[in-house]
């Protein structure tokens, strides 16, 4: 009789007690605080066999940078259709802001936007 209300308790313990929880795995780009995936840059890079090994703050830096860059150009694009009368960024609107900014201009000189006519 003793060993049953010994097994009563303590199988009234380990099912009153919470369930073990598993981590759960955070993505990277929550954890790097990013808009952008920063697993299919890292994958991106490994597929371009840019170099033997790729590291994952070398992915997270790819990643930062890109937001950062679009993060501007949608900026000064929204700038322009504002100054247009616009609330709808138009590939023209790119073009302009582009044009218009120096370092922007410096890195898509290049670069022909489809539907962006020509700035003087």
């Amino acid at each position: 009789k003793l060993q049953f209300l010994y097994f009563i308790v303590l199988f009234n313990t380990f099912t009153t007690m919470a369930p073990s929880k598993k981590a759960t795995p955070v993505p990277l780009s929550k954890k790097a605080n990013l808009a952008f995936p920063v697993a299919r840059v890292g994958s991106s890079l490994r597929k371009g066999r840019y170099a033997k090994r790729v590291s994952t703050p070398a992915a997270v830096f790819l990643t930062a940078v890109l937001q950062y860059a679009t993060t501007e150009l949608l900026e000064l694009s929204q700038t322009t259709a504002a100054q247009k009368g616009r609330c709808t960024i138009k590939p023209r609107h790119i073009c302009v802001a582009v044009r218009e900014d120096p370092d922007l201009n410096e890195l898509l000189q290049k670069v022909t936007i489809a539907g962006g006519g020509v700035v003087d």
